[in-house]
Parts: C-alpha cells; sequence; structure tokens
C-alpha cells in the first residue's frame, strides 16, 4: 500500500511539473507574440536619406529618424527593403506599418495613405554632365530626361516634357539615373536637390534648379486610418523642439543646398 502512495505521489508530481513546463512555454510565446515591432518600408537607394553601407547595413537620415521614432515610442523597429513603387502598395496591404524613403507628400499620394507633419523639404534638381551642359529647363528641349518610377520626379517630369518637349526616360532605381548620365545614355536626369547635391559633389556634375514648381516637403507615409499618425506626429514636434531633428540634419547635411 506505502508503495502504491508511493508511485502516486510521483505521478502526481511529474503531472505538475509537465503543466507548469507547458504553462511557461505558452506564456514565453505569448510575450514574443505581443513584442511591439514597427514594420517600415524604405527603398535604400537614395543617400543620405537611406542606403546601405558597405557591409550591407542601412544607413542615413530617414533611417536613423525611424530608430528615434520606434525608440520614443517603445518599439523595435524592423526595415524592409524594396522599390520605391512599391511602397504605397506595401502600406496597403499592411505588410509595412509606415513608409520613410524621402518622400513627398503629394495630394495624389494622400489619395491613398496618410501622411505625418513635413519634416524636410529640398525641392527638385537637373543634372548634366559638364561636356554636355544643360543650362536652363529651355535647353532640355529635343533631350532625353532620365527619373525615377514612382517618385514626384517622374510626375512632375511628364508634366513638364509636354511644355519643354523633352522625353522622359523611366528606371526602377535611384542609382540606376548616375549610370545612365555618365554612360551618355541621358542627356539629363531629374531628381531631389539634396541627393542632387551630393552627386554634384562626388561626380562633378553640372545642376540646374526646377525652377517650375515648389515640391511639397518630405513626410512619413501610414495606412488610411493609421492609429500610429498622431503618436509619430507629437514624436516628431518634440524632435523639432528640443533640437534633435536639426542635429540630424546637420549629420547628414540636409540643410546645405547651395548649388552655384
Amino acid at each position: 500500500m506505502k508503495k502504491l502512495i508511493k508511485t502516486f505521489i510521483i505521478l502526481l508530481t511529474a503531472v505538475f511539473v509537465f503543466s507548469a513546463c507547458g504553462q511557461a512555454d505558452e506564456s514565453d510565446h505569448a510575450l514574443s507574440k505581443d513584442k511591439k515591432v514597427l514594420k517600415m518600408g524604405t527603398s535604400a537607394d537614395f543617400p543620405p536619406f537611406e542606403s546601405r553601407d558597405p557591409e550591407g547595413n542601412f544607413e542615413g537620415f530617414d533611417i536613423e529618424l525611424a530608430q528615434m521614432i520606434a525608440d520614443e515610442l517603445g518599439y523595435e523597429l524592423e526595415i524592409q527593403d524594396m522599390s520605391f513603387d512599391g511602397l504605397i502598395g506595401a502600406l496597403q496591404s499592411g505588410r509595412v506599418d509606415m513608409v520613410l524613403a524621402g518622400m513627398s507628400a503629394t495630394e495624389e499620394r494622400r489619395k491613398n495613405v496618410d501622411f505625418s507633419i513635413d519634416y524636410h523639404r529640398s525641392g527638385e534638381m537637373f543634372l548634366s554632365k559638364p561636356d554636355r551642359k544643360l543650362e536652363g529647363i529651355e535647353s532640355l528641349e529635343g533631350k532625353t530626361v532620365a527619373v525615377q518610377l514612382g517618385t514626384i520626379q517622374e510626375e512632375g517630369a511628364d508634366q513638364l516634357s509636354k511644355e519643354y518637349n523633352f522625353e522622359v526616360k523611366k528606371v526602377d532605381n535611384a542609382g540606376l539615373l548616375l549610370q545612365e548620365l555618365l554612360s551618355n545614355r541621358v542627356d539629363a536626369i531629374y531628381m531631389d536637390k539634396q541627393v542632387a547635391v551630393k552627386y554634384i559633389e562626388e561626380h562633378g556634375l553640372f545642376g540646374f534648379d526646377d525652377p517650375t514648381t515648389s515640391s511639397p516637403g518630405m513626410a512619413i507615409a501610414f495606412p488610411k486610418g493609421s492609429d500610429l499618425v498622431d503618436d509619430v506626429n507629437k514624436v516628431l514636434e518634440k524632435l523639432e523642439e528640443s533640437g534633435k531633428l536639426q542635429e540630424l540634419k546637420d549629420k547628414w547635411e540636409l540643410d546645405e543646398v547651395v548649388v552655384e
């Protein structure tokens, strides 16, 4: 009888231990599922806003700004790299929670996504090679101008080409714009002024400002009706008031857009 009681106690203890382990595993799994992850979409071909370093790590103004926002809101940041013209679709399908990609908050885009307050404003430029220098928008007549698909520059070039009679060539990647120009496959490229200034400095190109429009500022994009918009706006305002946003702009030289 004592042996039977002893066996029963051992079995009962074993059941209790296995049950406790199961509860612990379920609890750990629940914690893992509940961990807050902020999924950010970008197109890492747009320095100094977003690109990759020689080791393949993300770097740039937008990358650091996103990390600051995630830290402030208590999220773990997860970055997904994709084609620029697929970013809005990624928001609409729920694959990402927000997009930081030097994206201008145009009225057309506002039909499909919500935007934060502006965090930067650049403008646009046309670039050409020094030996084939183009000076002024009228000099584009009969020429071929490359732009990146899905960008505000694509929209602008399509409109300007009708008035100034030039051909528009569209490419998937911002890095391809420079290759198209240097290989003489196009006469000019049309792009964000901040990025254009870097190309002028690094490759000795010639550039002039687009005198026709004042582009909207860059902002963070979200799915329509996202609860994140208000929270992120509060963080952006806090970063602006504290001077940290300006410090980040200074680090990536975003305010030095003077071309002679």
